[in-house]
């Protein structure tokens, strides 16, 4: 199902970019989540590689449903001070704990010596495949978890991260787990919507700018039309790639490996009215996905 975003009225527009430019000019407006626990898993890949996580846990003993976040393609840390999780991780990370979710922020790149892919072309070091595998591993130790209810798991990915839950929910759930649900923001969709044998076993929502110039939207709706049941995509209109990001002006980025031109340059940044409307539709997607009766 394709769900196209209205637009909203010119005042309101001027009202949230007036709001946006306060709080770009000061502080942060997010607030940080509380710092996480650093813990290890095993991978599911071939190499059962041990990766280490990011764990956020609500107060309480559970047990909690819970939410496996993987990283986009410049990896899971901030730029500015590596020892701290990006704005826009620590950001969702605080909005699911507030719901009483626990999260988990698998490291796919520390362990492996990776440090960013975005200017990789020859990605076969870490395919989208092995990160899935990275998921379904971090699932299996979720499930082990007395704070954890392996009924109630789901995944969600930003641009590769996004791309590699796409992969991940084209795959068997890891033994005694429930996988209800799939988010996946601006991702890759070409290669899904190329292969005939792909198809979803889990519910996916994808949200994408229809801006996107860095992973564009088109192979997106190939794929939803082919899975109306199955998937629903969520088009906003004036937004780019990393429209959910907290306060970050939009900008162009030089030296990528894929964008849509082949030129190497796309635009990211937040468009507040669809990093709004995202947070309330996977707030709103995870809550009636744990609802759900198993089957």
């Amino acid at each position: 199902m394709v769900r196209r975003f209205a637009a909203v009225s010119l005042l309101n527009l001027l009202r949230i970019s007036a709001v946006l430019a306060a709080g770009l000019a000061g502080p942060a407006s997010a607030r940080a989540a509380e710092p996480p626990e650093q813990v290890e898993f095993v991978s599911r890949d071939p190499a059962r590689t041990s990766l280490n996580g990011y764990l956020f846990k609500p107060e309480g003993e559970g047990p909690f449903p819970a939410v496996i976040a993987l990283h986009g393609c410049g990896g899971l840390f901030s730029s500015l001070d590596p020892a701290r999780l990006s704005e826009r991780h620590d950001d969702w990370a605080r909005l699911l704990v507030d719901e009483e979710y626990v999260v988990m922020f698998p490291d796919s790149f520390g362990q492996r010596g990776i440090d960013s892919l975005c200017d990789v072309r020859d990605r076969r070091a870490l395919t989208v495949g092995r990160r899935a595998r990275d998921a379904q591993g971090a699932a299996a130790w979720l499930a082990r978890q007395p704070f954890v209810d392996p009924d109630r798991l789901a995944v969600l990915g930003w641009s590769h991260g996004g791309t590699s839950v796409l992969s991940f929910a084209g795959r068997a759930e890891p033994k005694n787990t429930d996988i209800r649900a799939a988010v996946v923001f601006y991702p890759g969709c070409q290669r899904f919507a190329d292969n005939p044998t792909w198809e979803p076993k889990v519910p996916v929502t994808i949200l994408i700018g229809k801006q996107d110039d860095w992973t564009p939207v088109e192979p997106c709706r190939a794929l939803a039309k082919r899975f109306p049941d199955e998937i629903e995509l969520v088009e906003y209109p004036r937004a780019v790639h990393g429209f959910d990001a907290p306060d970050q002006r939009v900008h162009p980025i030089t030296g990528l490996a894929y964008t849509a031109s082949d030129t190497g340059i796309a635009h990211v940044g937040t468009e507040p009215e669809a990093r709004r409307d995202s947070i309330r539709l996977v707030k709103e997607e995870l809550e009636r996905a744990f609802a759900r009766k198993r089957e």
